[in-house]
């Protein structure tokens, strides 16, 4: 009778998700993920200044191609990241028990609230421009036409403690009105948004559209909140010490436009707050002509 073997488990190696690739950090450190009672998961990567560099340039590079896209087309791309999630149901409650000390019933509503919530602004990106958009009354022969156009590249802190439904709740109003976002993740529970990584990469979502990055927000934070090619920060994670302050204060070098950490319950119905609030206003001016001998105008 031949001796029983031991099956060993591969482990899973989390990297970053930048460009619409996954390499580990440039500075090739990493820092030990726990789940809620201590027990060890999973080494994540420890993201430097470099790696946040990298997904600026991600981002910018990505951003005329996706803002130029249809939002008909942005809408079918952030309803098939749904369907992905969908089928990696079983994964993220898992990591969201694991990342949350949630049971796996209650890990299970909270994924399936944020595939709702990918559906949800799915079916927004084709409407939004009606409701802050549309034409205003002027004294004058004029058509006056406003129409709301994506910021740029954003920075989004994730919320430290809402590892999923809150990440993408802060990740999908971004991106479904044009941006492209550069997101650090939760330091304490970065797991389940380097798996949505993964999910992205294979949705049909153009690469560099969303760079995830892991590690810590005080490190990584001061240099993108500084950096010249960033249009904007959410500062929904920065909750420790006076990040916030901190970070708010970096940003005003080039006037980037700065939403403010606050208390939130993400189960709630989102709103259209976070889309409002990475949009620009167009406003346009044209002649309204007058009727000629034809009856035609010009």
């Amino acid at each position: 009778m031949s001796e029983q073997q031991t099956r060993l488990n591969v482990f899973k190696t989390y990297k970053l998700y930048v460009g619409g690739k996954f390499p580990r950090s440039e500075s090739g450190r990493v820092y030990e993920v726990s789940d809620s009672k201590g027990k060890w998961l999973a080494n994540a990567p420890l993201s430097s200044r470099k790696d946040a560099r990298d997904a600026v340039v991600a981002a910018r590079k990505a951003f005329g191609g996706w803002a130029g896209a249809t939002a008909y087309n942005r809408g079918q791309i952030l309803y098939r990241v749904a369907e992905m999630l969908e089928g990696r149901r079983e994964q993220f409650v898992r990591e969201v028990a694991d990342a949350e000390g949630l049971s796996k019933s209650k890990a299970a509503a909270v994924v399936d609230a944020a595939i709702d919530r990918w559906v949800w602004y799915a079916g927004w990106t084709d409407k939004i421009a009606q409701v802050v958009g549309g034409a205003n009354p002027v004294a004058g022969p004029y058509f006056n036409l406003s129409s709301p156009e994506p910021t740029g590249v954003v920075t989004v802190v994730a919320p430290q403690d809402s590892s999923f439904l809150g990440l993408v709740s802060v990740i999908a109003p971004v991106i479904a009105t044009g941006n492209t976002a550069v997101v650090i993740a939760s330091e304490k529970s970065p797991l389940p948004a380097l798996s949505l990584g993964e999910v992205l990469a294979t949705s049909d979502l153009p690469g560099g559209v969303v760079n995830i990055l892991s590690g810590k927000a005080s490190e990584m934070g001061p240099h993108l909140a500084a950096h010249q090619d960033v249009n904007a920060i959410d500062l929904t994670g920065a909750t420790e010490g006076d990040l916030a302050r901190d970070l708010e204060i970096a940003a005003a070098d080039n006037l980037k436009r700065v939403l403010r950490p606050r208390t939130e319950d993400f189960a709630e119905s989102p709103g259209t707050d976070r889309m409002t609030a990475f949009l620009e206003t167009k406003t346009v001016w044209h002649p309204t002509g007058s009727l000629g001998a034809s009856g035609s105008s010009y």
